[in-house]
């Protein structure tokens, strides 16, 4: 299993968006800046964004488990 060592801004605007799902209030352009930040840092290490953005996922949403990929 890969580990991403996600960067302090991407990891906060994941929490932030997964914060705004669970009360009702995620925007558009806050959806968009997690996904444009997927999509870059998947870029940038060179693995599929699918698997990065399920991986920001766990550690975001189940935080207990601490896999990051």
């Amino acid at each position: 299993m890969t580990t991403f060592d996600f960067p302090d801004d991407l990891l906060a605007a994941a929490h932030a968006s997964w914060e705004a799902i669970q009360a009702g209030r995620l925007t558009v352009a806050q959806a968009n800046a997690v996904q444009n930040g997927v999509t870059e840092f998947a870029t940038e290490v060179g693995h599929n964004r699918h698997q990065v953005e399920m991986a920001l996922k766990r550690v975001v949403r189940h935080p207990e488990g601490k896999a990051a990929g």
